[in-house]
């Protein structure tokens, strides 16, 4: 199995999760990782050359996928823009650029760790999912957990993470805050506010979603 791994922390939960799986199943000497941002490990998904990945929602609806993904119920923290600025699109992104456009929000976007210390520095900025919630009550679902093949184990996976409380290792978040120069307790304090699970309501939130991209194309 080769999986699309981002290296953003609020998949750091996850990455440790399958660490441990891994060790645990059938899948440990054949789980192979690519690394990239969103848009490449998108790219890398469409070209079957991964065979699994937590996939841009905006990319991700005309593929199979389990209920595990990267949502926000209120804040993200991680998904801005920052006002009186040119109007700029994150090319680590797409849902995030697209979202922006739903909700009319000029300005530079700026998505993942960087958004992340842009945060915790207290300047202006605008969070994207804040703003989708205060508009239509509902969580907005960054990405979805998709795959090619291997449903069951897929499955699985899911049943395993949504029941599993992670609990990050000291020595781990401060591997963290190194490579990513954000404090341990941001870190911890950033993860509080992303959920994993595609329950009804996160659903309700992606057709919004689905609904409203294909109105502005």
């Amino acid at each position: 199995m080769i999986f699309g791994k981002i290296e953003y922390l609020n998949l750091l939960p996850f990455h440790l999760f399958m660490k441990r799986y891994t060790k645990t199943t059938q899948q440990k000497m054949s789980m192979n990782y690519k690394h990239g941002v969103p848009a490449k490990i998108n790219d890398e998904f469409q070209a079957k050359r991964v065979d699994g990945a937590f996939i841009s929602s905006i990319k991700a609806k005309k593929y199979r996928y389990v209920n595990v993904g990267i949502i926000a119920k209120k804040e993200v923290l991680s998904v801005l823009v920052i006002p009186n600025e040119k109007n700029l699109l994150d090319k680590a992104s797409a849902s995030s650029n697209v979202l922006a456009k739903i909700l009319n929000i000029q300005g530079k976007v700026l998505i993942g760790d960087n958004a992340l210390r842009y945060y915790f520095q207290n300047k202006p900025a605008i969070d994207l999912a804040k703003e989708w919630q205060k508009k239509y009550h509902l969580p907005f679902v960054f990405a979805l957990l998709c795959f090619h093949k291997e449903q069951k184990n897929y499955k699985k996976i899911e049943k395993n993470f949504l029941k599993t409380h992670i609990k990050i290792p000291q020595y781990i978040l401060k591997k963290a805050s190194k490579q990513t120069n954000i404090q341990p307790q941001d870190i911890l304090f950033y993860l509080q506010h992303i959920s994993y699970d595609l329950d009804k309501k996160a659903k309700l939130g992606l057709k919004k979603f689905y609904t409203l991209q294909s109105k502005i194309q």
